[in-house]
């Protein structure tokens, strides 16, 4: 396969799944500012922006501009907007490698922004979530349907699951700190999609230790942290031609990946929120760390850049000269 569509695929994989999790993030905490008057919005706002890496814009914050900032910006990196239109723009420039479904997905699904975003000013910003919730859990079906399991599935899926941890590890640090028996607790569960798979695992039970347990090391749910470092592991096992010499991996990516999912399965669950946002801090460097070696050892690509800014693609313009 070509550099340069595996790196498409593997930023589209990254690109429709931060916007899926931004969606999920964001729809509980707008919801929680409507719902709850004790709840400071210009602080609750600054702090969910320092979670997602973007830059808060100048004046007080409340629910509008929140959702302006990380929903509705064309300009802003990091926002749904931008992430979707980022997955078409690398959509667009590897068609020869994704199925025609997908590609009418994207495009659908970004031709559609404006329309939802005028609904959601009309009846409330949940509308425009929801649609994004939608069309990325569409996009991941008509991927898992439509595609052979070839490397170009592995490198969407590897992308997925590389962001999918970065995610979760923000959504972890954003509450680290707070109350064993801090409400704040069920949002982390809402916001991760996992409340309903956690709340039959542990009858009912909530507790800030049970919680971090289970997005960090449960190995059953698909939007757990060990779950997507595994599934990452295995793709960049499966995308690997030569295989582990006799004194181990040679590849950096490989032994960066393998050193983060053996670190968590053999973490003692009863140890798992002491230093807990230093372990954090370390996952999220693994992800940074991770990505520059992915794109060094498959893309041949420049050194890692911000967050915000990476996988912006090339214009299939820039691409014919190359």
């Amino acid at each position: 396969m070509l550099a340069r569509n595996a790196e498409s695929l593997f930023w589209i994989g990254r690109y429709v799944e931060r916007a899926d999790e931004t969606a999920r993030i964001l729809d509980v905490a707008v919801h929680q500012l409507f719902e709850d008057s004790t709840v400071d919005p210009d602080r609750s706002s600054r702090l969910l922006l320092r979670v997602l890496g973007i830059n808060p814009p100048e004046g007080p914050l409340d629910v509008w501009s929140l959702t302006d900032a990380v929903a509705f910006s064309r300009s802003r990196g990091g926002s749904i907007v931008d992430s979707l239109s980022r997955a078409r723009e690398n959509a667009r420039g590897a068609r020869e490698v994704t199925s025609t479904e997908m590609w009418e997905c994207l495009n659908t699904t970004y031709n559609g922004l404006a329309e939802r975003e005028r609904a959601a000013r009309r009846l409330g910003p949940h509308e425009f979530f929801s649609y994004v919730e939608t069309r990325a859990a569409m996009f991941a079906g008509l991927a898992d349907s439509t595609l052979s399991r070839d490397d170009g599935y592995r490198f969407l899926l590897l992308g997925r699951s590389v962001e999918r941890v970065d995610m979760l590890v923000r959504l972890l640090l954003s509450r680290a700190g707070d109350r064993n028996s801090s409400p704040a607790w069920v949002t982390v569960l809402r916001s991760a999609g996992a409340q309903d798979t956690y709340l039959r695992t542990y009858r009912g039970a909530l507790d800030a230790h049970r919680v971090v347990e289970f997005i960090l090391l449960d190995r059953l749910f698909p939007r757990s942290v060990f779950h997507a470092i595994g599934q990452a592991e295995q793709c960049l096992d499966q995308l690997d031609i030569n295989p582990s010499s006799r004194v181990g991996t040679r590849a950096e990516a490989q032994r960066i990946v393998g050193r983060a999912r053996s670190e968590l399965e053999f973490l003692p669950p009863v140890v798992v929120m002491e230093d807990l946002q230093q372990r954090l801090l370390a996952l999220q460097t693994t992800c940074r760390d991770l990505q520059e070696a992915i794109a060094q050892q498959y893309f041949h690509s420049a050194p890692w850049v911000a967050w915000t800014d990476a996988g912006a693609g090339v214009s299939p313009e820039a691409e014919v000269e190359r």
